[in-house]
């Protein structure tokens, strides 16, 4: 049998794992708990023809199970399943209050993140309007019978405006800098949106939009 073509990122590790154990692995929506021990189980059940390294094995799983979908299934009350979805045990307290840690605090990094930018924004306009020039104040209108054409009013003109970008973040020239769970702007068009690094390898950095849609974006399109 010919060798498959070798998975080259978590992304794509994920969705192999989501087709071939579904019962187990969710590809969209909340996550269910995985059984612990999982690792050991996916390396006697995946065939060696995928060429799947022991590697990028861990670095898929520590991406699924650090995502938020993930972190929002560890809850009291839910059950571990296996491979093939069978139930493997409660979860324990301690894990379910690890995982509502890990939860609060990513979602404070991206509140802090956007607070800052919120108030450079503001820091940044108000130093523009600082350094606008002032509208000089009208002047009075000569005497009536005065014909000097110097006594008339003169309309300051108005400097043009240039054009501000909606975004002034600060781009992103090193990808080795950043670290898993610290939160990003992923530019789009003139604009750009919140995210959080889930992993950063040499096809781009993946990463998580506050609205949970997970994706690899190049380093040109990323903003502290």
């Amino acid at each position: 049998m010919e060798n498959q073509p070798k998975l080259s990122s978590s992304k794509e590790v994920i969705a192999y794992l989501s087709q071939q154990f579904p019962s187990c692995f969710i590809a969209e929506g909340e996550a269910k708990p995985l059984k612990i021990g999982i690792f050991q189980d996916l390396v006697e059940r995946i065939p060696a023809e995928m060429n799947l390294s022991k590697t990028q094995l861990r670095s898929a799983l520590r991406v699924y199970t650090s995502s938020w979908r993930y972190l929002y299934g560890i809850k009291a009350g839910a059950t571990r399943v296996d491979l093939d979805g069978n139930a493997c045990g409660t979860l324990e307290e301690q894990h379910v209050e690890h995982a509502r840690q890990q939860l609060e605090e990513a979602k404070a990094r991206v509140a802090a993140h956007r607070a800052k930018q919120r108030s450079e924004a503001k820091a940044d306009d108000a130093n523009k309007a600082e350094r606008r020039p002032r509208k000089p104040a009208p002047r009075k209108p000569a005497a009536q019978g005065t014909t000097s054409p110097e006594a008339k009013p003169r309309k300051p003109k108005s400097e043009p405006r240039q054009a501000r970008p909606v975004d002034e973040g600060k781009p992103v020239t090193d990808i080795s800098v950043l670290k898993v769970g610290q939160p990003i702007r992923v530019k789009a068009g003139l604009s750009a949106v919140d995210a959080t690094v889930l992993e950063v390898s040499k096809e781009g950095v993946r990463v998580q939009l506050a609205s949970g849609l997970a994706m690899i974006v190049r380093p040109e399109h990323l903003q502290f």
